[in-house]
């Protein structure tokens, strides 16, 4: 006979196994032995992916891992595994040193994105976005902090002749360890540098998180948006009583809209670590005046302008490290 010492430990090992190995199995119908072990088909017989774990998302979203991306999971399940083919969309090209030609997102990949980060996709302007032409000419700040007139909103000029020339975009030298394609943001200098080859780097200022707020390691940009919506935590809504004056009803819940007054800015990339949302985005300000300072409740806001710019060089998928 076990004893209740026994007893509870194998409850506890049992519930581990179902919410870190199959909690997806939970949501597809007929999966009473969810903890039953893995058919030996689903072992590797379907080629493409990383493995045959299934991952779930805070929304209850099944995601598979195929070339370091996770895509959405829709085929059958069984014993928390997948069996069989899936109609999953594929995963976009993984991050690339340079200038990668970024694919225009299907309706699929804008739900899939709308599914892991619980926001809204203002699918027309992500697209509009996606196919905006690079500048790689001589940096030129008047033009490249002049108003855009023709962004899904108007994005007004940054007074760049008054800023501290440390926050502007520059080209640098670079001989850090990190590869080219890879973000690093170092929130003491208040910079995020894009590393490219050749040994040179593209920078730009941004505002970190305030004491208490700030965020390091390593994560990978787990989907790009243009004008999303913001959703800011419970918490902070109540650290903050002011917000609860400027959120909305939401499809996805209680947030601003997309726009010329969202915190979020112009463009927002979202940072996941270990298969999880972060909750950090590197994003636009409406605050541009932020920008070199330690202010925000942890994510890296940039200049709209360099948002922009940084959105259209980096492709999902792409390592961001941010130093301690």
């Amino acid at each position: 006979m076990l004893s209740q010492m026994s007893v509870t430990r194998r409850i506890a090992a049992s519930r581990r196994f179902l919410v870190l190995a199959c909690s997806a199995a939970a949501l597809a119908a007929g999966l009473a032995a969810v903890a039953a072990p893995a058919p030996a088909a689903a072992q590797g017989a379907f080629g493409g992916y990383d493995d045959d774990r299934l991952y779930q998302d805070q929304n209850g979203a099944i995601y598979r891992k195929r070339a370091g991306q996770y895509v959405p999971y829709s085929g059958r399940v069984e014993g928390g595994r997948p069996v069989g083919p899936d109609t999953a969309a594929a995963p976009p090209p993984p991050a690339q040193p340079r200038r990668a030609a970024l694919p225009e997102e299907t309706d699929a990949d804008q739900a899939a994105i709308s599914a892991r980060t619980g926001t809204r996709v203002v699918s027309d302007a992500t697209k509009a976005a996606l196919a905006r032409p690079l500048d790689d000419g001589p940096i030129d700040y008047a033009k490249a902090y002049a108003a855009i007139p023709d962004d899904a909103f108007p994005v007004p000029a940054f007074n760049w002749k008054k800023a501290n020339p440390n926050v502007l975009r520059q080209e640098v030298a670079y001989n850090g360890r990190y590869e080219p394609g890879t973000i690093v943001v170092d929130p003491k200098a208040h910079q995020l540098f894009l590393v490219q080859g050749n040994g040179r780097a593209r920078r730009y200022g941004v505002g970190v998180g305030k004491q208490g707020f700030a965020w390091s390691g390593s994560a990978t940009i787990n989907s790009k948006q243009a004008w999303p919506d913001w959703y800011p935590p419970k918490e902070m809504i109540a650290r903050r009583p002011d917000l609860a004056r400027q959120v909305d009803k939401l499809q996805s819940g209680v947030g601003v809209a997309g726009g010329s007054r969202n915190p979020l800015g112009a463009r927002a990339m979202y940072l996941w670590q270990d298969n999880k949302d972060t909750l950090f985005r590197i994003h636009g300000t409406t605050e541009p005046e932020s920008i070199g300072h330690s202010v925000s409740s942890g994510c890296i806001r940039m200049i709209n302008q360099d948002a922009i710019d940084l959105f259209g060089r980096v492709n999902v998928g792409t390592k961001v490290v941010v130093l301690n």
